[in-house]
């Protein structure tokens, strides 16, 4: 039985990197991987095969829609090949995954092909296609990450009631396609083929799209997504779901009672992700679950067994493939001996729609909720040149500040290159930076950038030179 002083279970972005890391810190690792191919759900059916199709439909749309205004004539007009943006999309995961199997070999770590259960807990038997192994360890972290969630009375078909899986896999583009949850993971799905010309419909039980952001980013999403031709139905309770063929009939009520029925052709169920526990045997090791099957964990992500760890979304907390990555790198640097800090608070949210959305930090709901004193912000990507010339005037950025101290809490934004610019935000708070320092800060002109400077220039006694 060959003995590692770490096996990682899982290789999404939390278990490979943290599997790379503990090999940089001199660790003998083996990395456990239920399927054949590397990298989990987010490269092979989340993060990475959804933007290369999120970039595909926005060339299309801009082909359509935007061509004509910047001075380029097409001599006919675009055709959608969905076979082609599937393949090319398909290429992308490829290549990303043979670079986490080029990173595994440069770092010398074993890679084990199959289901990983624990024996014990200091054992775990691995099922691999053609034969079972047994592997011990000083040290475990599991990193076995989530699956999508559903709704008891919905039986998803894989063909006409779908997860986002399939979303990835489509042959057409749907004529209807009725999104059920109004979370990140049905707006970017639905923005894609919205954009290649297919009616979307929203049914969400809450009353706002992305309800754990800021109200304002749903509110201004929403409009947004509005003008590309999406129908919201918020506040809505779905109560059945029934493939009819070709077709599918989404029922649901609304606050008073009212029954709304929707015809499409297809029906995404995006309603959240649950933890993915099956087949850990966790109860064999004697690491607990909570209600939720979530792994319970403490601050330093040990479980109920001190050298069994957990990280990313099979433990509380945004399921968030960079959150998983710096769980990983905090988990083995505790291993190595280091004290490694990771601030839960600042890690970035990010919804890759166009415009995109992205905050970090308290929201204006959180700060009234807290009674926090605090003043407010903002500058709109209408009054930006460079948001002008490159025809991105939707959306805005907001800087909450401290009352008193003036130190940034949180800042929220929707707008071109959201998902990169909510950077400059994280590494100022991080630093304790308040929104005079932002304001003080040069930017280059013209930039996208300079929209954070302004709007914490008006969050500074409300100085924002460009409003």
């Amino acid at each position: 039985m060959s003995q590692f002083d770490v096996v990682v279970i899982g290789s999404g972005p939390g278990g490979y990197v943290s599997a790379i890391r503990c090999a940089q810190l001199g660790m003998n690792v083996a990395l456990v991987e239920k399927y054949n191919s590397l990298g989990g759900t987010c490269l092979n059916v989340g993060c990475i095969p959804s933007k290369a199709l999120l970039d595909s439909s926005e060339h299309y749309h801009q082909a359509v829609h935007q061509f004509n205004e910047h001075g380029i004539e097409l001599s006919s007009a675009p055709k959608i090949n969905i076979q082609q943006m599937i393949t090319r999309k398909a290429g992308v995961v490829s290549d990303t995954v043979k670079g986490i199997q080029f990173l595994m070999k440069k770092n010398k770590i074993t890679v084990l092909h199959g289901m990983g259960s624990f024996v014990d807990a200091h054992t775990l038997s691995v099922a691999g296609e053609k034969e079972t192994v047994t592997i011990s360890a000083k040290n475990f972290i599991i990193a076995t990450g989530s699956k999508p969630a559903s709704l008891p009375f919905i039986n998803i078909d894989k063909k006409r009631i779908i997860t986002s899986t399939e979303a990835l896999e489509m042959k057409e583009v749907p004529k209807h396609l009725i999104i059920i949850g109004g979370g990140v993971i049905g707006l970017e799905l639905g923005s894609v083929y919205g954009r290649l010309g297919a009616k979307v419909s929203v049914v969400e039980f809450m009353d706002g799209i992305i309800p754990t952001m800021d109200k304002a980013l749903g509110k201004e999403l929403q409009k947004s997504l509005t003008k590309l031709g999406f129908e919201f139905y918020l506040s809505h309770k779905v109560k059945s779901v029934e493939n009819k063929g070709k077709k599918v009939i989404v029922k649901a009520d609304n606050a008073k009672g009212e029954e709304l029925t929707l015809e499409g052709d297809y029906t995404l169920v995006s309603v959240g992700r649950k933890p993915y526990t099956e087949g850990l045997n966790a109860d064999k090791a004697g690491v607990a679950l909570d209600e939720r099957g979530r792994v319970i964990t403490n601050d330093l992500l040990q479980t109920s067994q001190p050298h069994i760890y957990a990280i990313g979304d099979v433990v509380k907390g945004a399921m968030l493939a960079h959150k998983a990555e710096e769980e990983g790198v905090y988990v083995a640097e505790i291993l190595a001996g280091q004290k490694p800090h990771i601030n839960h608070h600042l890690i970035p949210g990010v919804v890759y729609t166009w415009p995109e959305v992205a905050a970090v930090g308290y929201t204006e709901e959180e700060l009234k909720s807290k009674g926090i004193a605090y003043k407010m912000g903002s500058f709109p990507f209408k009054a930006s040149g460079r948001a002008r010339a490159s025809m991105d005037t939707d959306g805005f950025i907001k800087v909450l500040a401290d009352a008193t101290t003036d130190e940034v809490l949180g800042v929220h934004m929707i707008g071109p290159r959201c998902a990169d610019l909510i950077a400059e935000a994280v590494m100022a708070m991080e630093f304790k930076a308040t929104a005079e320092d932002i304001a003080r800060i040069c930017h280059a002109h013209p930039t996208f950038t300079e929209s954070l400077k302004e709007a914490a220039m008006a969050a500074t006694a409300n100085r924002s030179i460009h409003m």
